[in-house]
């Protein structure tokens, strides 16, 4: 097959996601203390949870067929194709309090949240919920 060309990733002119300054601090602290450079943040959405989609997060080194990449914040963030719809325009922060921490996710296409804040529904998901463990 000649002339054809694979895609490994797609750039966004508009971040599909943003980090706010207190998640890219933190993203930088945990990329720091894996000692390397070369690692992005890989945020993705899978079936399932409370209502019906679950956030995920995982730092990854490489882009698979069909991410979307964001330059953001000189953070590298990878969103795979299936996820994109779900999370555009969704804003990163992190929360530090006396019970908890951790990454969560303000996102505009969330009709409903769970209670725990990573499982969602964007108003057509009921049928992929599942019960609170």
């Amino acid at each position: 097959v000649t002339g054809v060309q694979t895609v490994l990733f797609r750039s966004t002119a508009q971040p599909l996601v943003t980090l706010s300054d207190r998640a890219t601090e933190e993203l930088r602290r945990l990329i720091e203390a894996e000692g390397r450079d070369d690692v992005g943040l890989r945020v993705f959405v899978s079936p399932g949870g409370c209502s019906g989609l679950s956030y995920g997060m995982s730092l990854d080194e490489e882009t698979d067929d069909g991410d979307f990449v964001v330059a953001y914040n000189g953070m590298r963030i990878f969103v795979d194709e299936f996820s994109a719809s779900f999370v555009k325009g969704a804003r990163i922060d992190y929360a530090a309090g006396l019970m908890a921490a951790g990454f969560t996710v303000q996102n505009p296409n969330a009709k409903k949240s769970c209670a725990c804040g990573q499982s969602f529904d964007t108003g057509e998901n009921a049928a992929t919920a599942q019960k609170c463990s």
